[in-house]
This record gives C-alpha cells, structure tokens and sequence, in this order.
C-alpha cells in the first residue's frame, strides 16, 4: 500500500516509490547501510574517522552517477527546428567525453562519443545531442547496449535520413582487475539509414571521427 507524504509518493517501508513504473528504490537509509556493509566486507571499520561520512558520500555520488534513471531522451530530443535555409548535411558532435559503468562490476568506462545524424527538413540543438548521450550514460550499461540504445532514440525521435555512432572506450573492469590490460579501449558503432546504405556517407563520417 502506497501513501502520500509531502507530494512525493512513499511505500510502507519509506521507500521512494514510482507510480508510474510500479517500483519503488530503497530509501537513502538501507543504500547507506549497503555501503557500510561493503567497507566491513572489504575489512575496513566503517565507524572511524576517515570512514565515518563516507556511506553519504557514496550515495550521494551515485545519484550523480545514474541520474539517467530519471530523465527521459526521447523528451530531450522534443524540441525541433525546421528553419535550416535548406542545409542538407551531415550534423556531428566529435570526442563527446563519455563517463558510464560497466552493468557487470559497476566501475567506471571512460571514452569518448562521435555521433552524428543526417536531418530529413529538421535539426536539433546540438546540446541535446549531448544530452541524450549523457542520459544513457548515466546507467549501468554495457557499451553496445548504449551504443545501440543512442542510435534507437535519435533515430526513433528526429526521423533522419540516417544517424551514425561510434565509441572508443575504456574499460577499468578490463583495465584495472581481471586481464588487466591498460591502455586498450573498445570501440562499437552503429550506422542506419544512409550512413547504412551508402558506404562513401559511412566513410565520411569516420574520417570526420578521425577529424580528416
């Protein structure tokens, strides 16, 4: 049972619950204690000095972290322009700073995004470009899934004639425990419409990647 305190809607238990999703999160409370289960876990005493603000810090941090969570891309990209003096090209945003987690050990992938669409009458501010690859970043993901999922919304929202995605990434699950492996990225893209269809339009915006 659902009850209303002060505007936002709360379960029994305090947990800030989302009607419109049906789910609710654990309240700020039980995400701390996690937090210090996890410094005892690591062997560590939660209660002395250095340690002793950091469950907050690290909730705190995570609501920055995936604050994705909480907005909508495909509202991000509502807004659009159709006064363009019939401009007929590629628009691109280049080394777009991506900072993600990895859904698998919930560390960081840091990279960059080269993204790009080709407007069918109407454009977006470039802002929101950048806003839309932030939003997906700010989840627990796996590259291709976000590679795919930024791909899906432009093209799904701004109906271009085609939009075309690139990551080059790297990975501190890979870097920094298991193989570790530094000074590798992953790289993933994702090319519909013309920039499927016609190699010269793939091959252009590679090279704008490359800024050639």
């Amino acid at each position: 049972m659902d009850v209303l305190v002060n505007g936002p809607r709360e379960d029994t238990r305090g947990r800030e619950y989302d009607p419109a999703t049906g789910k609710s999160r654990p309240s700020r409370e039980e995400a701390e204690a996690a937090v210090r289960t996890l410094i005892e876990w690591a062997g560590d005493t939660p209660d002395r000095e250095g340690l002793r603000d950091t469950p907050g810090r690290v909730v705190r941090a995570y609501e920055e972290f995936f604050a994705g969570y909480d907005e909508d891309p495909e509202e991000v990209l509502g807004r659009t322009f159709e006064e363009v003096e019939g401009y007929d090209d590629i628009v691109m945003l280049r080394d777009v700073r991506l900072e993600t987690h990895c859904e698998h050990h919930m560390v960081p992938i840091i990279g960059k995004a080269h993204v790009a669409y080709f407007p069918a009458g109407r454009v977006v501010g470039i802002s929101k470009l950048a806003r839309v690859i932030d939003i997906y970043a700010k989840r627990l993901q796996t590259q291709e899934t976000m590679t795919a999922q930024i791909a899906a919304t432009l093209e799904k929202v701004l109906q271009p004639r085609g939009v075309a995605i690139l990551i080059d990434a790297a990975h501190q699950c890979m870097t920094t425990r298991g193989v570790k492996k530094p000074g590798v990225s992953c790289i993933t893209t994702r090319f519909t419409g013309i920039f499927r269809e016609d190699r010269d339009m793939e091959r252009r915006f590679l090279d704008l990647c490359r800024g050639v």
